[in-house]
């Protein structure tokens, strides 16, 4: 027996803080402009010729005293994040309103906060010791951000970190989704928060995925992807009735897991398309439905590949998609929330973005009218979008947003 899909949820706030700056208009600003924020910078001990993504101002960032415990780069970009849009306030406001115990908090991540693993390392003492100052459990633990922020913002609703790779914060909006359907919970706060670490920039490198260039999604000529950092986070609740015509909506959520290889796609991105098959049957959607596709698009030969024959063989050429990667490089565990993002960004401001970065399509991917894939923003404003997000071992997740109007 198929069971009734979830309603729509709306997304009542949300912000996002990537290299491109802290907050909505940042991103709005680089998104119409097609613009980059990728810099040929240094980070850390890291010497190796590449583009990264940093955040700016995470270094200065402080947190509250009474969290001074959580203090590492990771909760930093956390604290930064809540602090944009008036996020945290807008929080605060809904729990005095439903009550504390009756929002959750899902955050995605993949490193965490390694880095003050690397760091501490490199102070052992004589002994091997580890620094005394040296905290796991809320630095390096994966759980630490979602605590962090938990505690941040006096939430006691249920709260755990999904990390199933490049998914990871995409992932989250389903977890609140399923929350909120059988009533455990009335809100929730998702996103993803990752950020900068040795361990993910030697290792990406040492896979010769990382390009020596600034990434260039779908391009003939690409050479792998660009690391980037970034904190996004929404608020979901139910909508207020009647909808109001502007609300963004989280209308269906898919998942799968193809187990294809532990870090190549499926050629054929089997369970890519599965994901996106999930989510437009949740929504009561056909793939005409669809206005615009925000694709994973990482910029590495296999990946690119694979997310383009599963979109060409599901959407055909109607559809108009891009990669946004080109502007943020690749924020792994922060990538699902950075997009969901974006893409409240495209239908609200009534646009479709670009693809930073990309200059000549791969004629074998998009070759021959295969794909609309979009290399400058195109003026026509989308009322139902699809984010992608696809992570190493398989763990795919798509979302589907509209807005109220249409839904």
């Amino acid at each position: 027996m198929r069971t009734a899909a979830p309603p729509p949820i709306a997304l009542t706030h949300d912000t996002v803080s990537t290299c491109l700056g802290h907050g909505l208009a940042a991103a709005l600003d680089a998104l119409r402009h097609t613009r980059s924020g990728l810099r040929r910078e240094g980070f850390d001990l890291f010497d190796l010729p590449a583009w990264i993504g940093a955040v700016p101002d995470v270094d200065a960032t402080r947190l509250p005293q009474a969290l001074r415990h959580y203090d590492c780069r990771n909760n930093r970009l956390a604290e930064l994040g809540l602090l944009q849009d008036g996020f945290a306030s807008a929080v605060q406001q809904a729990a005095a309103r439903l009550g504390p115990h009756r929002v959750g908090v899902f955050i995605g991540t993949s490193t965490s906060g390694i880095l003050q693993t690397e760091r501490a390392y490199r102070e052992r003492d004589a002994s091997g010791a580890l620094p005394a100052t040296f905290h796991y459990a809320e630095t390096h633990n994966p759980y630490s951000v979602t605590a962090y922020v938990r505690e941040r913002l006096g939430l006691r609703g249920p709260a755990y970190t999904i990390s199933s790779a490049c998914s990871s914060s995409a992932k989250v909006f389903a977890t609140a989704q399923r929350l909120l359907a059988c009533g455990v919970i009335d809100a929730a706060v998702v996103g993803g928060v990752d950020s900068l670490c040795l361990t993910t920039l030697y290792g990406f490198n040492s896979l010769q995925l990382m390009s020596s260039d600034p990434c260039r999604p779908f391009d003939a000529q690409r050479k792998g992807l660009s690391i980037g950092e970034a904190a996004a986070f929404a608020l979901l609740e139910r909508p207020a009735e009647p909808v109001a015509p502007d609300t963004v909506l989280l209308l269906g959520a898919g998942e799968s897991s193809d187990a294809h290889h532990m870090s190549s796609p499926h050629p054929d991105g089997l369970g890519a398309r599965l994901a996106m098959q999930q989510a437009l049957a949740q929504a009561g959607l056909r793939p005409a439905d669809i206005d615009y596709i925000n694709l994973h698009g990482t910029a590495t030969s296999s990946n690119d590949a694979a997310e383009g024959r599963a979109v060409a063989a599901l959407f055909g050429s109607a559809t108009p998609c891009s990669s946004t990667k080109g502007a943020t490089g690749h924020t792994l565990g922060a990538a699902g929330a950075v997009e969901a993002a974006f893409c409240a960004i495209a239908l609200r401001h009534g646009f479709m973005p670009g693809s930073a970065g990309t200059q000549t399509l791969d004629p074998a991917i998009a070759g021959a009218g295969a794909l609309d894939y979009l290399l400058q923003p195109r003026a026509q404003a989308p009322r139902r979008v699809l984010s992608n997000s696809f992570g190493f071992g398989g763990t795919n997740c798509s979302l589907v947003f509209g807005l109220g109007a249409c839904a």
